[in-house]
C-alpha cells in the first residue's frame, strides 16, 4: 500500500513572516555577513550567503566578479575549460574565496574537477550537482571526492528530506543543496510527479543538517527578495537563486530583440536546450526536465543585488534580527491565503 503524508507541507507563497518588536534603529544596523565553519573541511567561510546558481547562463565568471564585490557567492558552471579557469583566477584572485567549482559525477567530470583544483589551489569550494541526490552512486561519488580533497568544502545535492541530508553529510559533504522541482525553469514536478514544497523542505533539512553540525542551501523557488528572507528564516544557511539572477549583462547568451524589446535566454540544465548544447541531444532513456524561456533583459546585476540585500535587511528589521544569523530564531511564519494585492500587477 502506498503511504500518504497528511501533514500539510508549505511553499514560500503559503506564508508571511510575522513582524516583531525591534530595537534596531535602521536597516543599516543589520549585519548580513556570516562566519560559518564547516563540519568536514574545517574551513571557515565569511560573506553574505546568497548564491548564484551553477546554471550555465547564470553561474558565469562575469557574475562572480559582480557578486563578489558585495560579498555574495557564485557557483561556477562546469563547462569552462581549464585555460579559461586559469585566466579568470590570474585576473581575479580576490573572487576565489566566493566561488565554487561545479562537477557532475561522470568520470570526465571528476578528471576536470581535479585538474582545475590542482591548478588553482585557492579555490576551496566544490559543488557536486546532480538532479537526483538520492542515488547510492552519488553518495559513493561524494565519498570519493572527499577522499581526494580532504580540506575542500563540499556542496552536494539535490535532496529534500532529512535522512538523505544526514547520509550526505556523514559521507563527507559540508553543505547540502535542498530543492527538487521548485526552480522557475525546472519541470521535474510536471514530468515526474516528484518534489517537496520548498519551505517545509528547508525547515526539515536544516534541522537534520544542524544536528550534525552540517549546513544547507535552499536551492530554487525564490521569486523575490521576500522569498530569500523566508528561506533564511526557515533555517537555510545559504540561499541559491537562478531565475532572480537571469537576464542580466553578466549572464551568458546573446541579447535577443523582438518587437523593440530585449530578452536573454534562460533554461534549466535538464532542458533539451542544455542537453543539445552540451551533450548533442536528449538521451533516449530520459525526458527533458527543464524549460527554456526568454527573460526580459534587466541590465547590470548590481540593481538586483541591492534589491535583494535591501529586502533582507528590511526583513531582519521587521523581525528584530540584528544579524542574518539571528533571523531563524526571530522568525514566526503565518499561513496565509494571499500575500499580495495584485490589482495593479
Amino acid at each position: 500500500m502506498p503511504n500518504i503524508i497528511n501533514e500539510i507541507k508549505l511553499d514560500f507563497k503559503d506564508v508571511l513572516l510575522k513582524p516583531k518588536r525591534s530595537t534596531l534603529r535602521s536597516r543599516n544596523d543589520v549585519n548580513l555577513f556570516r562566519s560559518i565553519t564547516f563540519r568536514n573541511s574545517k574551513r571557515t567561510y565569511e560573506g553574505i550567503p546568497v548564491m548564484a546558481s551553477n546554471m550555465d547562463t547564470v553561474g558565469t565568471f562575469e557574475m562572480a566578479k559582480a557578486l563578489s564585490k558585495h560579498g555574495l557567492f557564485t557557483t561556477i558552471h562546469k563547462y569552462y575549460s581549464l585555460d579559461q579557469w586559469k585566466k579568470f583566477a590570474d585576473e581575479n584572485p580576490d573572487c576565489l574565496k566566493n566561488i565554487a567549482c561545479s562537477s557532475g559525477m561522470a568520470a570526465m567530470d571528476f578528471e576536470k574537477l581535479s585538474e582545475v583544483l590542482n591548478a588553482i589551489p585557492d579555490i576551496s569550494f566544490i559543488c557536486l550537482d546532480v538532479a537526483n541526490g538520492y542515488s547510492q552512486h552519488f553518495v559513493e561519488f561524494v565519498r570519493k571526492v572527499r577522499a581526494a580533497f580532504p580540506t575542500h568544502t563540499i556542496i552536494a545535492g539535490n535532496v529534500v528530506t532529512g535522512e538523505m541530508v544526514e547520509e550526505l553529510i556523514l559521507s563527507g559533504a559540508d553543505i547540502i543543496k535542498v530543492g527538487i522541482g521548485p526552480g522557475s525553469v525546472c519541470t521535474t514536478r510536471l514530468k515526474t510527479g516528484v518534489g517537496y514544497p520548498q519551505l517545509s523542505a528547508v525547515i526539515e533539512c536544516a534541522d537534520a543538517a544542524h544536528g550534525l553540525q552540517g549546513h544547507i542551501i535552499s536551492d530554487g523557488g525564490c521569486t523575490c527578495a521576500g522569498d530569500v528572507a523566508k528561506a533564511f528564516g526557515a533555517g537555510a544557511d545559504f540561499v541559491m537563486a537562478g531565475g532572480m539572477f537571469a537576464g542580466h549583462d553578466q549572464c551568458s547568451g546573446e541579447l535577443i530583440e523582438k518587437d523593440g524589446k530585449k530578452f536573454k535566454l534562460f533554461y534549466g540544465m535538464s532542458s533539451s536546450t542544455a542537453m543539445e548544447k552540451h551533450a548533442g541531444k536528449v538521451a533516449e532513456y530520459r525526458s527533458s526536465e527543464g524549460k527554456t524561456v526568454e527573460v526580459p533583459y534587466r541590465g547590470d546585476v548590481e540593481a538586483t543585488v541591492l534589491d535583494v540585500l535591501g529586502g533582507l535587511r528590511s526583513a531582519c528589521t521587521y523581525t528584530g534580527a540584528g544579524k542574518l544569523k539571528e533571523l531563524p530564531r526571530r522568525a514566526t511564519f503565518i499561513r496565509c491565503t494571499q500575500q499580495l494585492n495584485t490589482i495593479y500587477s
